[in-house]
């Protein structure tokens, strides 16, 4: 699940990356180009709503490429991306526009 949330004054957008809590590949991590794929830079991190989540500070009107990775290893997407794309490593990476 995926939520945006405009920063009132700013050219900011925050973004919500959430899975349920009974996730079996959980618990992972979301990487992207906002972090530069680094699986350390935002883990999810279970939440009092039954979901795990990480919240990334993002710029408004841009388009960005995320998957989650978890900590076994396997990547995967989000069903409520904008869209996909695979890149130039043949990934099927999610797209989100802000």
């Amino acid at each position: 699940m995926i939520k945006r949330k405009p920063v009132a004054k700013s050219s900011k957008v925050k973004v919500a990356f959430a899975l349920d809590k009974d996730d079996p590949r959980l618990p992972a991590a979301v990487l992207g180009d906002f972090n530069q794929w680094d699986f350390d830079a935002d883990p999810l991190k279970p939440r009092s709503n039954d979901t795990w989540s990480a919240v990334v500070m993002l710029e408004k009107g841009k388009t960005y490429h995320f998957r989650y990775r978890s900590l076994g290893g396997q990547w995967f997407n989000d069903d409520q991306a904008d869209g996909f794309e695979v890149d130039k490593h043949g990934n099927p990476n999610c797209v989100l526009r802000t």
